[in-house]
């Protein structure tokens, strides 16, 4: 089962069901602790729920006719660094410095996890991600997500796309905050798929394209199992002495990395997808000076 979050054409926000590329809407009004998306996903038998839920007057709506919203409500979103190989070479090669930390990092039974976004910073499906106005440098860092309950249980997957300064963050470890944190930093979506639906994460390929002024400038695609990190184990780090009573959305890094001489311009529209779990599609701009 696919969750998704929406803004209603006439006000408000709607939760539904994404099936056969149409949108079932839940009907939450008369039901007290239940109003909002991670109030099912973090139930104890999410698809259950939703089902229960199904609104039987309101008609099935073609998704390609919705706005689709982060699937997040109060979610901190936090990420994973270095768990791929390529992207320990990568963060290598743009500074010989800053490498010796990620290699130690890579060598090391403690993963590199940091503060990646509030929910006011991330944009989702069809919105316009930002690369920073002080940056020369921006890429795409296309990502697995995955959404966990207040109970640090993994409920469900989403896409995600890591948009980083990598020149900031070559110049000096220390920068990351900057590189990584800022408002359009982080897509996420289009939706949720629930963890029941996914038997096999590490079978999960997830590919990226970006289009600039309609030709292909780059593509690439990775899989889940090329990781250096189980996903339960960068779960269980991000557990240790910290509590998450919203939740939270941990992006698990990325295994696909621009070349050196790629860089993110306003206009290109971005798309990461991956298997079972959607397109997310967003189209790039620089922060207002």
């Amino acid at each position: 089962m696919q969750l998704c979050k929406v803004q209603w054409p006439g006000g408000g926000i709607r939760i539904g069901i994404v099936e056969d590329d149409h949108v079932r809407f839940l009907d939450l009004e008369d039901y007290v602790g239940v109003q909002a998306l991670s109030d099912i996903l973090h139930a104890d038998h999410p698809a259950t729920m939703a089902r229960e839920f199904i609104d039987d007057r309101s008609p099935a709506w073609p998704v390609a006719d919705l706005l689709l919203l982060p699937p997040i409500d109060r979610q901190e979103i936090w990420a994973a660094g270095v768990t791929y190989p390529l992207s320990v070479q990568a963060r290598h090669q743009e500074s010989a410095g800053a490498g010796a930390f990620y290699q130690a990092v890579a060598r090391s039974q403690r993963p590199e996890l940091f503060f990646k976004a509030t929910p006011h910073r991330v944009v989702g499906h069809g919105a316009r991600i930002r690369i920073r106005r002080d940056s020369r440098w921006s890429v795409p860092e296309p990502e697995v997500a995955l959404v966990i309950s207040p109970r640090m249980k993994i409920v469900g997957y989403t896409l995600a796309n890591d948009v980083t300064a990598r020149d900031l963050e070559a110049e000096n470890p220390l920068y990351l905050p900057q590189a990584k944190i800022y408002d359009g930093c982080c897509a996420l979506g289009p939706y949720v798929t629930l963890a029941e639906a996914i038997l096999q994460p590490r079978d999960i390929m997830v590919r990226l394209t970006v289009e600039r002024r309609g030709e292909r400038v780059f593509e690439g695609q990775t899989r889940v199992a090329d990781m250096t990190r189980s996903l339960e184990d960068l779960v269980a780090w991000l557990a240790r002495d910290n509590t998450f009573p919203h939740g939270v959305v941990l992006l698990t890094g990325t295994g696909i990395v621009p070349p050196d001489d790629f860089r993110l311009q306003p206009g290109d529209i971005v798309s990461v997808s991956g298997t079972g779990l959607g397109r997310l599609t967003n189209i790039v701009e620089q922060a207002a000076g």
